[in-house]
């Protein structure tokens, strides 16, 4: 784990991070983005701009307060260059002060490395090679080139970092046990220790923010402090090392204006250019001080904001020129001891991503719409200068195609109006379908059931709703949801006839990736879905064993088990069941289990078939007729009365379900304003009905009755026929006719044929 951390829960994927990344060390996961820890220089820009605070540095508190706790070694700390522009408002006595205070025997200022490795720079002027040198202060310079530029290597000195070189020193004049705590305003200190080259020079990086925190949490005010002494060599020159130019200054190299053998470069973009032209081999002075941070190392990403650049400048400045009046009694211990080890080795650290194929970009290219050169827009909105650029890095795993912002954009307005337009859809089928859901009926029946469904609707209790198909069953599963206290949440409707005993399983309960196959992924059954709401379980009495036990296992427990899964869920569902099937017998013949059926049968709800409740035909019909006229775009203001009568003689063995289909297609039929005899199917018109003088009337002289008489005589002998020839297969049959199956059940009714009669007659 490096340096920089990301709390994921904090990541909202704005892509700030990757926009500013100045090597695009950044990889984007579907919930978050992440630091790739071999290409980042620990620049500290990602975590300057992200501003939910996903990316943080990380924590050296705790590490440093344990150090102290244990006191059994020395520990010194070692101020950064730069701590006058931080602790701008302490005198750096007290500051001392505040360090002992934490636990510190000694503190030293950082800019005693600088006056280390002043020498060894003077030395390279005087001698320099024939190829351009790059200062080594800097760590970010240093890793980004060792990362991402390491054709340059042979440029960098090979020299350690004042850091590096103060820790070595006050190791090597303490000894080896003694520990180092560095503190400066530059995060990429915190990368520098952990490498090989430096190793064990200093023990841990603290942050300015971080030092100041310490000192909160120990109740540890500065400015109440008295002074200390400083410990080590007192610095000269040095003091200017963190401002621009200051390095130069304290080496003691003089650039002259017209003849720029020595640059000094600051900020990100300056380094960017310059390390880009030594690369390309555009310039070639003989040294150059490159440092990333705007200002130099008093704008690093610990560096205290309050202040401007400006501002921090003249304070090291003020510091530089008059120590003394700022330390007012301080005192330096002038003990000297042999130079430590001063140089350093670098190595190609670079980690190569395999270049993608001109195809794989375009293939990303054109999955986000861009399909010729005008269509990259190269808006930069994704973090990548160009498209092609951000279609290589999703090539490389780096990022991913819904990053561009207008491709987004484009899919989000389609599935906008696409959503519009479904809910659209859903509103109206809604409105067709369960427009006027409630249960019409003024009959004894009728209003038995409504005084039932107000009975158990605000109670928990297990409903079992027995009735023939079509008589209303999942209507009065709906009113029963509506009135108890789950209105709120969902209600799930599940047809058990219509699927195999594998695939209701899944659908119930849910299964894991992998369970069977085809289960690509994981999926979320019906009672998980409907947890806190009601489960209506259409013809429960057609789920096999397998299933009613595990059903029954809900039943009892509250717990579902995924197929594929050793775990439980808890569910919290109120089960509805329904059936046109008579279950005490399957209790009796083995094909229904005994328990669940006392379990599910708790308080039953016995829907009356509508040859039962006729005195409710005329207001279902003129119900059904409204809502087909509606559906159908018509404009029928009635029925009439020869058309009510006819149906009151028939048996209706398809219940309200049937009558809702006749009326849909006489309503389809209809050629005016008036639904009528005629357009109702023919069994209707040969039905006997009565006069308006009230006497039975068959119209058989007519030709309109002979024609329906004689076609529904040559009807029915095609029926027999073609189940004669299947031995009863109505399915075979049905095949032979060219029919669909559930047509050739309506005939059968229609004519009062069973199936059963022609079985094995075969001809």
């Amino acid at each position: 784990m490096g340096p920089i951390q990301t709390i994921r829960e904090r990541c909202r994927k704005c892509y700030a991070c990757v926009r500013n990344c100045p090597v695009k060390a950044i990889k984007v996961h579907q919930d978050y983005s992440q630091i790739i820890n071999d290409r980042c220089i620990g620049c500290g820009k990602c975590i300057k701009v992200c501003t939910q605070q996903a990316r943080v540095i990380s924590d050296s508190m705790i590490e440093t307060g344990k150090l102290l706790a244990s006191s059994r070694e020395e520990i010194v700390a070692v101020l950064g260059c730069s701590f006058p522009a931080f602790f701008n408002d302490v005198r750096p006595g007290q500051l001392v002060s505040g360090l002992k205070r934490l636990g510190f025997s000694d503190v030293h200022e950082g800019t005693e490395g600088v006056e280390l490795i002043a020498g060894e720079y003077a030395r390279l002027v005087e001698n320099p090679p024939d190829f351009p040198l790059i200062s080594t202060h800097c760590p970010t310079i240093v890793d980004l080139i060792e990362r991402h530029y390491p054709q340059l290597l042979k440029n960098l000195v090979g020299l350690v970092s004042p850091m590096v070189a103060i820790g070595r020193f006050t190791k090597k004049r303490r000894g080896p046990r003694t520990r180092v705590v560095y503190i400066s305003s530059c995060i990429a200190g915190k990368f520098e220790i952990q490498g090989e080259p430096v190793l064990d020079a200093v023990d841990i990086v603290l942050t300015y923010k971080e030092l100041k925190q310490m000192f909160q949490e120990q109740s540890i005010d500065l400015p109440r402090l008295p002074e200390s002494h400083f410990s080590g060599i007192p610095p000269q020159r040095g003091r200017l090392f963190p401002i621009s130019g200051g390095p130069f200054q304290a080496f003691g190299i003089r650039s002259d204006f017209f003849d720029p053998d020595f640059i000094s470069v600051e900020g990100e973009e300056n380094a960017l250019e310059i390390i880009k032209d030594l690369a390309a081999r555009r310039i070639s002075p003989r040294i150059l001080d490159i440092r990333f941070c705007n200002g130099g190392c008093i704008g690093g990403p610990g560096k205290n904001n309050r202040l401007t650049t400006f501002s921090k400048r003249s304070l090291i400045f003020k510091y530089y020129e008059n120590p003394q009046g700022t330390y007012q009694t301080a005192v330096y211990c002038l003990e000297k001891s042999p130079p430590p080890e001063l140089s350093r080795r670098f190595a190609n650290k670079r980690k190569r991503l395999e270049p993608p194929s001109g195809e794989s970009i375009r293939s990303v290219l054109q999955a986000t719409d861009k399909f010729s050169e005008k269509d990259e827009l190269d808006c930069g909105a994704c973090g990548y200068a160009t498209c092609r650029e951000h279609a290589v890095a999703v090539c490389q795993g780096l990022a991913e195609a819904e990053m561009c912002l207008p491709h987004s954009l484009k899919r989000l307005e389609e599935d906008r109006f696409n959503l519009a337009q479904k809910y659209e859809l859903a509103q109206r089928a809604l409105a067709q379908e369960y427009g006027n859901s409630e249960i019409l009926g003024n009959d004894p029946r009728t209003l038995e059931v409504l005084r039932l469904i107000r009975q158990v609707g605000p109670t928990p209790t297990t409903v079992l709703i027995r009735g023939e198909s079509g008589t209303g069953k999942e209507l009065t599963a709906r009113g029963i949801h509506r009135q108890s206290h789950r209105a709120d949440k969902p209600l799930v409707t599940i047809n058990c006839t219509t699927l195999t005993d594998s695939i209701l399983e899944s659908e119930l309960f849910g299964h894991k990736k992998g369970a069977f196959t085809g289960a690509i992924s994981e999926k979320k059954g019906l009672f998980e879905a409907a947890s806190g709401g009601t489960i209506f379980l259409d013809e429960i009495g057609d789920i096999t064993p397998k299933l009613q036990a595990e059903l029954l296992r809900v039943l009892d427990t509250g717990e579902i088990r995924p197929v594929g899964s050793n775990k439980t869920i808890k569910v919290d569902v109120r089960l509805i069941a329904a059936t046109n099937r008579n279950l005490e017998e399957g209790v009796k013949e083995g094909w229904f289990r005994e328990d669940l059926f006392y379990r599910v049968n708790v308080f039953t709800i016995t829907m009356p078939p509508l040859r039962s409740r006729l005195d409710a035909l005329p207001d279902l019909v003129h119900n059904f007729l409204a809502r087909s006229s509606k559906r159908l775009n018509k404009s029928i203001q009635g029925i009439e009365d020869r058309a009510i009568e006819a149906m009151l003689l028939y048996s209706w063995p398809g219940n309200i379900r049937e009558l809702q289909n006749v009326i849909e297609r006489a309503a389809v039929l209809s050629q005016d304003k008036i639904l009528r005899l005629e357009n109702l199917p023919v069994i209707f018109s040969d039905s006997p009905h009565r006069n308006t003088t009230g006497r039975e009337q068959t119209d058989e002289s007519t030709f309109r009755s002979q024609r329906e008489k004689h076609l529904s005589q040559v009807e029915k002998g095609l029926i027999k026929h073609y189940l004669q020839e299947s031995g009863g297969n109505v399915t075979a049959a049905a095949r032979k006719a060219r029919i669909p199956r559930r047509t050739f059940y309506r005939l059968l009714d229609r004519y009062g044929i069973k199936g059963e009669e022609y079985r094995n007659r075969i001809p």
